[in-house]
């Protein structure tokens, strides 16, 4: 059941394998609740995320160009996104190192494993956003 009169959770996802971003922006759009916009190059999320302005960001860690942390350092340099907080959705934290039910935080980041959960990744962007994680 899409919001009306809400408006929706802007959500940037950067990945450089167009699969997962294409998996990612259907399953956060069917939910109603998120404005997702994608890129698989890196180089241009900086762009992308001064026109688009979101409210929350789903990197991937290892990428051509600039990996996931540089990523969230060229975002963040931006004024208005200085603190635009981030979760990392990425195939170096394994499904066997961490179960699919936990979440793993780094500095001032949430890590999630590949391949990642809808209910999962839903329940972390909105912990996150509260500022609970």
């Amino acid at each position: 059941m899409e919001q009306e009169n809400q408006e929706k959770t802007k959500v940037l996802v950067v990945d450089d394998e167009a699969a997962i971003t294409q998996m990612l922006e259907l399953n956060l759009h069917a939910t109603g609740n998120y404005e997702v916009m994608t890129t698989n190059e890196s180089l241009k999320a900086r762009e992308l995320a001064v026109d688009f302005l979101p409210d929350i960001l789903l990197l991937d860690v290892v990428m051509p160009g600039l990996d996931g942390g540089d990523v969230l350092r060229e975002i963040r340099s931006i004024p208005e996104l200085s603190e635009v907080p981030a979760i990392m959705v990425t195939a170096l934290v394994s499904n066997i190192e961490i179960s699919h039910d936990e979440v793993v935080t780094t500095g001032d980041c949430v890590m999630l494993p590949k391949p990642v959960r809808l209910a999962k990744l839903v329940e972390t962007i909105e912990l996150v956003l509260a500022g609970e994680l």
